[in-house]
């Protein structure tokens, strides 16, 4: 997870200012992920879901795609990438109805200018 996390977020590392976690066995190694990203790693308290908002925002967007508790094992890449496209392509009303995938483009030029 650690190594994942890292290579998956470097080339956003200006971008990422900080990664708010769960408490789950997932992040034992948040240390090396704060090394490696220079990004702050927080956790949320226990039973606290609003403190991870986007995260179970997020999560609810997904289980319109696949029900809890279903296994992923059984979802093809390819499904996963039409499905992650069709959410960053979604306007957003927290974002005054713009799509994540605009405002992150917009934010990664203004990094890189």
């Amino acid at each position: 997870m650690t190594a994942a996390t890292i290579a998956l977020l470097d080339p956003y590392r200006d971008a990422v200012l900080t990664i708010t976690a769960n408490n789950g066995k997932e992040f034992p190694y948040h240390d090396q992920v704060t090394e490696a990203l220079d990004a702050q790693v927080y956790f949320a308290a226990s039973y606290s879901s609003w403190q991870r908002g986007l995260n179970e925002n997020t999560n609810g967007l997904l289980r319109q795609y696949w029900p809890k508790k279903m296994s992923f094992k059984k979802v093809a890449t390819n499904d996963v990438v039409v499905v992650l496209e069709k959410l960053n392509n979604r306007p957003r009303k927290t974002l005054n109805y713009q799509t994540p995938a605009k405002i992150m483009q917009e934010n990664l030029l203004k990094i890189a200018a």
